[in-house]
């Protein structure tokens, strides 16, 4: 117990450096990622589906082919989400950064399967996949 009492700044460093060391993985979310040759095969197998969780703007100027958009903001009253959550969930954004999120929401809210696109929309764009624009 006197070495404890002696030394317990050393206890506290390690906890502290200990939980710094975890944290990234407590707080990335939900969802594996995948390459854009894998999430064709998921929806080609599977039906997954492709949620595009950029802005509105964003997602007006270029998405991936069939992706539904819906803002990172607004996916837990979303009413754009398929009902089965057993369906694999494709999560991408233009980089890929919000897809990490999104995929930890979609988890707490139930959803079995999703994953992120690892380089989001601009990986979709240089595996030469369709992206299409929003018509006015």
């Amino acid at each position: 117990m006197k070495f404890f009492i002696d030394n317990w700044f050393l206890f506290v460093t390690a906890i502290v450096s200990g939980g710094l060391l975890l944290w990234p993985s407590l707080t990335r979310g939900g969802g594996s990622k995948v390459n854009a040759a894998q999430a064709v095969q998921l929806i080609n197998r599977e039906k997954a589906v492709l949620i595009d969780v950029c802005e509105p703007d964003e997602y007006a100027a270029g998405h991936a082919a069939g992706a539904k958009n819906v803002p990172l903001g607004k996916l837990e009253g979303s009413t754009e989400l398929p009902k089965n959550k057993a369906l694999p969930l494709v999560i991408l954004c233009q980089t890929g950064a919000r897809s990490a999120r999104a995929a930890g929401i979609l988890k707490k809210l139930g959803f079995e399967r999703p994953v992120v696109l690892a380089g989001g929309l601009a990986a979709w764009r240089e595996a030469n996949l369709p992206v299409e624009k929003a018509s006015s």
